[in-house]
């Protein structure tokens, strides 16, 4: 992952949607850190306090009211700028123009209608201007061609903008690495280039670089904003790559027929002449894993909707696999049988590195024992997703520790229960990056934040070591500290007793859900 970012965590119990957002069920405070009333509790008030629980919950709501403003201004300027409801700057732009929307924080997003031709050996997309169109920008010679300066003077340049098609347009030192386009506007009686290859719907102009290896940004940084910026196109879209990856394509490849019917375009290696009707060069990007029906100009599309996008990019492939494990049984003389419906599925999302559940096989038998089947699932990069997607869309719960793999919650049906493990010092990411997100989409969302003991770090430092004590001051030292400490060099065992309590809230919930019957336990 590119950054943290220290912020609040503003994360709370939701209602009405019926997802549940629980941070520590054992702490006594509430989401801003004020102890107000022990929310976690769960006994039956006497009537004799219920006077004083009505005072107290006043009293809370008194002192927090002008708080809650002043907090407002504190979060950061990023969240500020995206969170904000606001529109497309270019949503509708009339032919022989181009506009550039650079108000985004995230990403720029430039928009040409025309004559558009593409120049991949000089980086460029030229629109030709028809004659006499108003042209509001100074005129710029171009620079010499075969035909010498005449050619030039004949044909001006009328606007310039630059673009790096990526989004995450605050990390500078990721931006450097982006493939830059040069988008012209020329009028004048110049020669036009021919075309040797001519479109009759528009392009989408997108790279592939930057973290790509990374599933959060293929899936943040690209697919969704992807989603975003082509959905209102109905497929008759054609997608131009930068920084093109052939194993980027068979990876998504399942994704990408959903959303253009044409083959994706490799902008650098493609010298081609490709001419279009209209071009929208870098995607429009919302929130963390997210979708904002509000951004959505008028098509009210939600992260919902985009499940559905999974839903029909993988269900042939998963029909496919199915059909070709019951042939390959049939023939061995096997009979396939399938689970107990009647015991809910419980996922381990394994990871292979660091922040390991290193009682893995202890976990496994305590989830057994209370009522679950358990799937042990470790993807690797080369896993195919189609076969993920089939894992955990038919789970109940989904349990993993902080980090990429996570983003895998996109892959489970709403209403399905998702543990998050938050090891020391990934509380704001573990909430930003996913937990926040899961909600968005349906999931109940549980997030597991360890006890100083329950990380192997506490072997390695003095019980009084702000690492262990304090990780918001380590993170305040910077990206590299975080990283070093509590990404790359920490390990996880769970305390079980302790977590039996989100397992079993997680049991009982899928059984409720599904009007299963419920089994007595002693545990």
């Amino acid at each position: 992952m590119g950054k943290y970012q220290k912020n609040f965590l503003h994360s709370q119990w939701r209602r009405g949607k019926e997802y549940v957002f629980v941070v520590d069920e054992d702490s006594g405070l509430d989401p801003l850190g004020l102890i107000c009333a022990n929310s976690s509790s769960h006994k039956r008030f006497k009537p004799k306090f219920l006077y004083f629980a009505f005072f107290a919950l006043v009293s809370c709501i008194l002192l927090l009211f002008p708080m809650l403003f002043s907090l407002s201004s504190s979060f950061s300027h990023f969240y500020e700028s995206e969170r904000g409801v606001k529109g497309f700057l270019c949503l509708s732009v009339p032919n022989d123009t181009l506009c550039c929307d650079r108000s985004s924080r995230r990403s720029d997003t430039c928009v040409m209608k025309g004559d558009l031709r593409t120049h991949p050996t000089s980086s460029s997309i030229t629109l030709y201007r028809s004659t006499g169109s108003n042209d509001t920008a100074t005129p710029t010679p171009t620079a010499p061609s075969d035909g010498g300066w005449a050619d030039a003077e004949a044909e001006e340049v009328t606007q310039h903008e630059k673009i790096r098609p990526y989004t995450r347009k605050w990390e500078s030192h990721v931006m450097d690495t982006i493939d830059e386009l040069d988008l012209l506007v020329k009028s004048g009686s110049g020669p036009h280039h021919g075309c040797d290859v001519h479109h009759n719907v528009p392009a989408v102009f997108f790279s592939t670089g930057g973290f790509t290896g990374n599933l959060y940004h293929e899936f943040n940084d690209g697919i969704i904003p992807l989603y975003i910026t082509s959905q209102e196109f109905n497929k008759k879209v054609v997608f131009v790559i930068l920084e093109y990856h052939n194993w980027w394509i068979t990876k998504y490849g399942d994704i990408l027929s959903q959303l253009s019917d044409f083959p994706p375009i490799d902008f650098r290696n493609d010298t081609r002449v490709h001419c279009f009707p209209e071009a929208i060069l870098g995607l429009r990007i919302h929130d963390e894993l997210s979708v904002d029906p509000d951004l959505m100009e008028g098509k009210n599309r939600t992260i919902s909707d985009f499940h559905d996008l999974l839903e029909r990019s993988y269900r042939p492939r998963i029909s496919s696999l199915v059909q070709d494990e019951e042939r390959e049984a049939a023939e061995a003389g096997m009979v396939t049988q399938e689970r107990s419906l009647t015991r809910p599925k419980l996922v381990i999302v394994a990871r292979n590195g660091s922040r390991g559940i290193t009682n893995q096989d202890a976990l496994v038998k305590l989830a057994e024992d209370i009522g679950f089947f358990v799937e042990v699932l470790k993807p690797e990069r080369s896993t195919e997703l189609a076969k993920i997607y089939r894992v955990l869309n038919s789970s109940d719960v989904m349990v993993g520790v902080h980090g990429a793999a996570m983003t895998h919650f996109l892959f489970m049906k709403p209403g399905s229960v998702f543990i998050q493990v938050i090891p020391l010092g990934t509380d704001w990411a573990a909430a930003t990056y996913y937990g926040e997100p899961a909600m968005k989409l349906g999931l109940n969302y549980i997030g597991y934040k360890i006890l100083a003991k329950e990380s192997s770090l506490y072997q390695d430092y003095s019980k009084d070591d702000p690492i262990l004590m304090d990780p918001d001051s380590v993170n305040k030292k910077g990206w590299e500290f975080t990283k070093k400490i509590y990404l790359d060099s920490q390990d996880v065992r769970l305390d079980l007793r302790r977590f039996q309590k989100r397992l079993l809230r997680a049991y009982y919930f899928t059984r409720a859900r599904k009007n299963r019957p419920l089994r007595r336990l002693s545990v």
